[in-house]
């Protein structure tokens, strides 16, 4: 009997060189079994002297970061983090489905142990061999060209099917790169961590227990941690994990094909290794500072007096503003809270009129102009700003600093906003979300 439970297939969301190695004979190997014989273990450059941290983040030694990517995006997205985010991280590993150097800084592939077959026959591979046989030349415009993310993922982009694939032999993979690590940090490269606040946080668990800390996500009955918001598992939750997957390799491949989510995928195998998600958000979740609504409400609770430690779908320029942001603001503190990237990446923006800018607002109505939209949003009590394009006013009860778009006006209703923020008042002890 198969060790891998039967499964029924859930409704869609609403929400790794080969060893230098000897003739014939590994060519037999390599072209003949469909499992990848030989995995030898992944070597990883030791941080250069000049990286040394000017101040120590005391725990950072016992973590292990693993950054996702792809080669659709990898040149583009990765290279800023050499100098912000991973700046003073002494051990971190870069996954893709694409082995190559980014600033001298290797990229393994971490597909290279899946099943041949799976990859010669299955179409989510397409780009994969096309890419190891061709090099970069390989791409086509279609696998850069950029698609809308949708509630459905992005099922046009070929990375984005590719990508799905990674979730779990990067569990293994990563323990191949350091086994000994308390904790293992998983990021994208649109993921900014704000180190200092994660590093506390995590100090307040036992990572010999199995801790899985995601920002909830669902899909059917499965609940797990929206990779892109990153992910945590401690050292146990990654034994399991890696246990479990060994006792049915071709079910879980299975049950992967069948799947649209890897993150989903990931968090299923965790539930069945008894690793439940510790619910994480808002310590964990999926905007940049100026998409977030710092005045939310969910899952009870309320971000203002919670440390922040993930954002996500940020930009090299969101990165290089929060690094910016976050190492002077340690200079004399030892927490940020999410009331403090309010006031100071947030609040210094919002304007009673701004051209050119898109806020985000989304409830739609008909006006003639940018001073009718605003009068609109006055004589709703609740109205904190709107945005107007030609023939469209949207207004919002939320608070979001937005993006530059060109042939937008936007506005917020700074008296209200200000009277908000001072009855959330300051914080006292920061909000720690704990088991």
């Amino acid at each position: 009997m198969t060790l891998f439970q039967h499964w029924t297939r859930p409704p869609l969301r609403r929400i790794y060189f080969i060893s230098p190695v000897i003739g014939l004979l590994v060519v037999y190997f390599l072209f003949f079994f469909d499992k990848a014989v030989f995995t030898p273990a992944i070597v990883v450059s030791p941080i250069s002297p000049q990286q040394e941290p000017l101040s120590p983040l005391p725990g950072i030694e016992d973590v292990l970061v693993i950054l996702k990517t792809g080669v659709t995006e990898a040149l583009e997205k990765v290279p800023v983090h050499f100098q912000t985010t991973l700046k003073f991280i002494p051990n971190y590993v870069l996954f893709s489905d694409f082995e190559e150097e980014i600033n001298g800084t290797q990229v393994h592939d971490v597909l290279r142990s899946v099943n041949e077959t799976i990859k010669r026959t299955n179409p989510d591979f397409d780009l994969y061999n096309r890419v190891h046989e061709l090099g970069r030349s390989g791409l086509s415009q279609d696998d850069l060209s950029r698609v809308p993310n949708t509630a459905f993922g992005m099922p046009d982009n070929p990375g984005w099917k590719l990508d799905k694939w990674k979730f779990l032999p990067m569990i293994d993979e990563a323990l191949r790169v350091r086994d000994d690590a308390k904790w293992y940090v998983f990021m994208e490269a649109d993921t900014y961590y704000i180190w200092p606040n994660l590093l506390q946080w995590l100090a307040k668990f036992d990572p010999s227990k199995p801790y899985y800390l995601g920002n909830p996500t669902q899909i059917g009955s499965v609940i797990f941690g929206h990779g892109g918001s990153g992910f945590v598992l401690s050292r146990e939750a990654m034994r399991r994990a890696s246990e479990r997957r060994a006792e049915d390799i071709d079910g879980w491949d299975r049950y992967t094909a069948a799947e649209w989510a890897g993150d989903c995928v990931l968090g299923k195998l965790l539930l069945d290794a008894g690793v439940p998600l510790l619910w994480s958000w808002p310590m964990l979740q999926s905007n940049p500072p100026g998409e977030f609504d710092h005045f939310s409400e969910a899952f009870a609770k309320k971000p203002w007096c919670f440390p922040p430690v993930t954002y996500h779908h940020v930009t090299p320029e969101n990165i290089q503003e929060l690094a910016k942001f976050d190492r002077g603001f340690f200079q004399n503190n030892s927490v940020i809270l999410h009331r403090d990237v309010f006031r100071h990446l947030v609040h210094p923006h919002l304007k009673p009129l701004q051209d050119n800018w898109d806020n985000g607002s989304g409830e739609e109505e008909v006006t003639e102009s940018p001073t009718s939209c605003r009068e609109l949003c006055e004589s709703k009590d609740e109205c904190l700003q709107y945005s107007y394009e030609p023939g469209k006013c949207r207004i919002s009860k939320t608070v979001k600093r937005g993006v530059e778009k060109a042939g937008v006006t936007s506005g917020w209703m700074t008296d209200r906003i200000d009277a908000i923020v001072k009855e959330l008042g300051s914080c006292g002890t920061p909000q720690w979300i704990l088991p």
